[in-house]
């Protein structure tokens, strides 16, 4: 692709200026990579809530959430 040659052409109809702008923003806003969302904060308290490492469910759950750490 050279310098010169557009990125995409119209080929058929005759749009407006508004038209094209929206047809360009569409392609930069889709082409664009999607920004990942940031990790939400938890906080300490609500950290030291959640269980280290024990078995939440299955066989001998209820056994391994007694025995000590």
């Amino acid at each position: 692709m050279s310098a010169e040659e557009p990125l995409f052409r119209i080929v058929r109809g005759v749009p407006t200026p508004e038209e094209l702008a929206a047809l360009v923003g569409a392609i930069i806003t889709r082409t664009r990579p999607a920004a990942t969302p940031a990790p939400a904060a938890v906080s300490q308290w609500t950290r030291s809530a959640r269980p280290a490492g024990a078995a939440l469910a299955g066989p001998g759950a209820w056994r391994a959430s007694g025995l000590p750490r």
